[in-house]
């Protein structure tokens, strides 16, 4: 069946918007679509499958179709369409469209120009490859342009991943078991998941394999007290919760209200009862500072360039800029600098990101070990046999779309040697005495 030829104007509207990159495109997908409530379901996919091929071969397309005024929004749709529903679907094309379209067809993209074939941004290909090397930076960038599969988490509180599997297929929908993470499903379509009563009554939540193994690398156990540092909506916060048995105390501290408060009906169904969200102004807040030296276990999951995330936010590689890398890594230092305080002695601080670039990852973790003494690596490959977790690594974790099949995701495990307690530090002792 044809798609509407309305839906091209539709598409190039949309995408217009999303290429001035002001706003994430999801955001912009989304605002789209609640003001264009007339579009149905097949027209809404459509228009943001399109969307996120023309982000994915954003270079390629444009040098194809001779670039700058020759790549029109429309060129760039008629091509995003062709890749993502096929050039039979569309209609309402002129003749000099469908030649594009078949034209297009005959090239053999492994010929390109390594940039050409990488389509990212020239400093981050740079990068890439002097971190890589430029036959690895191909293989990767070959994975980062295509879409993701869908990815579940199974709740223990609630379920187990057989009786899930199990139900899951009664929809129909097919699910396979992920290979690291004993709670994972992934599913290579795009359901609606949230219309299945597995999703209403909590027994599953939406989260990348990669993230549920950072989870289970903090290592928490029943009773402890536990800080998820960065908790954003809280997906993370609620596979701690889990494997924490609901034992506990599990504080989820973000800047964002507004993140916080779409944790609140996740915990809800999820049927956790021991995640207490907190708002913070910033790292050095007060309500940081007096859980100084108290917490077991902390997860830093840092804000980072996120380009460990390409195939699901594709307008990432191209809103993000070189020096915005290093107002990260400044951020970044802080953030981690400030969790390591809540840290007791004998616990552990793990620091993580969904960044692919050391710059973010291992020099962070090097420069904070230099600077504090009293923490210590914990090797990855040790943590990982504690856990379980059929995974190859040497200090750090660092799992790559082209080799783990799940998003970019790097760790460290830092652990608190043990000694006497120190001092509290002036400015906690300052609060303290103010109170």
């Amino acid at each position: 069946m044809r798609l509407p030829p309305a839906i091209l104007g539709n598409a190039e509207e949309v995408l217009r918007e999303i290429l001035r990159f002001t706003a994430p495109a999801d955001v912009t997908l989304s605002r789209y679509f609640k003001d264009h409530s007339r579009l149905g379901g097949r027209e809404r996919g459509a228009i943001a499958e399109c969307v996120y091929a023309v982000l994915r071969n954003k270079t390629f397309y444009t040098d194809f179709t001779g670039g700058g005024r020759g790549a029109t929004m429309r060129r760039l749709v008629l091509l995003g369409m062709a890749e993502t529903v096929g050039i039979d679907a569309l209609g309402g094309l002129s003749d000099d469209e469908t030649a594009l379209l078949e034209r297009i067809k005959e090239i053999d993209r492994s010929l390109l120009p390594a940039r050409q074939r990488a389509n990212l941004p020239d400093w981050l290909y740079d990068k890439f490859v002097a971190q890589y090397g430029e036959e690895e930076t191909l293989a990767l960038a070959n994975v980062l342009n295509t879409p993701a599969p869908l990815d579940l988490r199974v709740n223990t509180l609630k379920a187990d991943r057989e009786k899930v599997i199990a139900e899951l297929a009664t929809a129909p929908i097919a699910a396979e078991p992920t290979p690291y993470s004993p709670t994972g499903l992934r599913i290579f379509k795009k359901p609606a998941l949230q219309n299945l009563p597995l999703f209403k009554e909590g027994a599953i939540e939406v989260q990348d394999e990669g993230s549920q193994v950072l989870a289970q690398l903090l290592g928490a156990r029943r009773g402890e007290m536990v800080v998820d540092f960065c908790a954003g909506a809280g997906g993370k916060t609620l596979a701690i919760g889990a494997i924490m048995r609901n034992t506990g105390r599990l504080y989820a501290f973000d800047v964002s209200e507004k993140r916080l408060a779409k944790l609140k009906p996740r915990v809800a169904r999820s049927g956790l009862s021991n995640v207490h969200p907190v708002v913070i102004a910033h790292e050095r807040d007060a309500k940081v500072k007096r859980l100084a030296g108290k917490i077991d276990r902390v997860l830093v999951d840092a804000p980072c360039s996120g380009m460990g995330t390409l195939r699901r936010n594709p307008d990432v590689k191209w809103r993000q800029q070189a020096d915005g890398v290093g107002e990260m890594t400044e951020k970044q230092t802080a953030i981690l600098d400030s969790a390591a305080r809540l840290v007791k002695f004998g616990g552990r601080l793990v620091y993580a990101t969904c960044s692919l670039l050391n710059e973010e990852n291992d020099a962070i973790v090097e420069a904070f070990l230099a600077a504090h003494p009293e923490f210590e690596l914990v090797p990855m490959h040790k943590v990982l046999a504690e856990q379980r977790i059929a995974l190859e690594m040497g200090d750090y974790l660092k799992m790559l779309p082209h080799k783990h099949g799940t998003d970019g995701f790097f760790a460290a495990v830092l652990e608190r040697k043990a000694g006497d307690k120190p001092a509290k530090p002036a400015d906690v002792a300052e609060d303290e005495a103010a109170e």
